[in-house]
């Protein structure tokens, strides 16, 4: 799993303005349209989390969400309809319209 440049470069941004670490913890939780919903947070590492880091800007998931999201991708991305963060799953069998939720 890892942060595109984009996302790094939004997460250092959010993170200043909020005076916490460049820490994205990415989470996923049941719910959604289609099963799972991604959870993000500014947050520290616990001990088991798994960590990576782009251009000093950390992501971590927990041991349980990682299975889910194993060899992802998150991404910021602005459109004409908003802007968000999005995860590039290649473990999703499913999604919704708004890349919010999945399906394995």
């Amino acid at each position: 799993m890892q942060l595109s440049p984009a996302a790094a470069k939004r997460v250092a941004m959010i993170a200043r303005k909020q005076g916490k670490p460049a820490v994205l913890r990415l989470s996923v939780e049941g719910g959604g349209c289609s099963g799972f919903q991604y959870k993000f947070d500014l947050d520290e590492p616990d001990g088991e989390d798994s960590v990576s880091e782009t251009d000093g800007v950390r992501l971590v998931v927990d041991p349980v969400s990682l299975d889910l999201v194993a060899g992802s991708v998150v991404d910021f991305v602005e459109s004409l309809g908003g802007a968000a963060f999005r995860v590039e799953n290649p473990n999703a069998a499913a999604g919704c319209g708004c890349g919010s939720s999945f399906g394995i």
